[in-house]
């Protein structure tokens, strides 16, 4: 028996109310969504100079926008003034400058004070140390990263770090050229549950044979219940019979010229910590970014990314976006019959993970960990 009185095959989940506590959700946003390295947008949603995303990382308003020097910038949501919510709206674009909606204080693409009612009366006023306040920004994979930690840790320890842990090393990535990849679909979901109910969802296949079909269909050795997270660098073979990572099976599209021989025909599975899920399969690449809204309530928004060629002719994609709609679906729905459970006093102690779930267990401990602020 192990110390939590459990026979040597099961490990120990957290307690129920790590899923359903509000204070624990804000230690959560405090600790890690606050201080680790957030993927926020796609590099291309912020087209020109002008364009802008508000993007809620943990309790804070962030504003992306791209810079005359075609550069990204972020900035907190507040103006300087009297701290009204900046520009309130998800997405749009200004031609010149970002204004203030309460009192018009106005700030330029790199954040400056540019202008404000009786300003020049105001000499002793710093247009910079006035200005917006900046968040770090990373561009990666074509997606931009912030942090709002005032000493960011290293991206590529911690970010690119996680890759290579999954993958043996960070060049394997590199072949699917992520950053110059399209967004052939878009879909966002809103799932009424714990933002780790669903990275613990997508860390194991423990569950593939029960609920994903389709996709044992296609990746046969996920009916065994090993993820393919499992090893590291292992990719998770397409079955003999399977032309394409599509749902039924059939002809995919054209591989990607960056990915080796050795990567071909098969899928692998990453997790970034503490809300990315990178899919990649020859043909294209499924990325998906978590937004946590609440302790029961948490928004996925997924890109299926192809060539740009591919797209341009106006081949069919819909094969391959119907299969990883499917397993998202499945998937967010099986953490939703998870979500009320939580709150049941038979899980007060929690709950129990089988040996192909060992990951998990590590997954916890590094949540708590960063909660205790470790």
């Amino acid at each position: 028996m192990t110390s939590a009185g459990l026979p040597e095959s099961l490990i120990p989940t957290l307690p129920g109310e790590h899923y359903t506590d509000p204070e624990i959700f804000r230690l959560e946003q405090e600790r890690i969504f606050e201080t680790m390295w957030f993927c926020a947008a796609r590099s291309s949603d912020l087209g020109r100079p002008g364009a802008y995303k508000t993007v809620d990382v943990g309790r804070e308003s962030v504003l992306l926008t791209r810079s005359r020097d075609n550069s990204v910038r972020a900035f907190f949501n507040v103006c300087r003034h009297r701290g009204a919510k900046l520009c309130t709206e998800e997405s749009g674009e200004v031609r010149r400058s970002f204004q203030c909606p309460y009192h018009a204080w106005t700030y330029d693409f790199e954040g400056k004070l540019v202008a404000a009612p009786n300003l020049t009366r105001m000499p002793d006023v710093g247009r910079t140390d006035y200005g917006l306040a900046k968040v770090s920004v990373r561009e990666w994979l074509g997606y931009v990263w912030v942090c709002l930690a005032e000493d960011p840790p290293s991206f590529e320890a911690s970010v690119i770090q996680d890759v290579v842990a999954r993958l043996g090393d960070a060049e394997s990535i590199g072949g699917y050229d992520i950053e110059n990849l399209e967004v052939g679909e878009r879909i966002v979901y809103d799932v009424k549950a714990n933002w780790k109910l669903i990275i613990e969802n997508f860390m194991e296949c423990y569950h593939c044979a029960t609920i994903h079909p389709e996709l044992t269909e296609v990746l046969p050795e996920f009916a065994d219940g090993f993820a393919a997270q499992y090893f590291v660098g292992h990719g998770a073979e397409f079955g003999d019979d399977v032309k394409g990572f599509t749902v039924d099976g059939s002809e995919g599209l054209d591989r990607i010229p960056g990915v080796s021989d050795d990567q071909d025909r098969r899928y692998y599975a990453i997790t970034v910590r503490p809300q990315v899920f990178i899919n990649l399969v020859p043909d294209h690449v499924i990325f998906h970014r978590m937004y946590p809204v609440a302790a029961d309530r948490t928004v996925v928004e997924c890109d299926w990314l192809y060539l740009p060629h591919v797209l341009e002719s106006g081949k069919d994609v819909s094969r391959s976006v119907e299969l990883f709609d499917r397993v998202n679906r499945q998937d967010f729905d099986a953490c939703e019959r998870c979500q009320p459970a939580m709150s049941s006093r038979m899980y007060a102690k929690g709950g129990v993970l089988v040996p192909s779930e060992h990951h998990i267990g590590e997954f916890h401990e590094w949540v708590q960990e960063r909660v205790a602020g470790q």
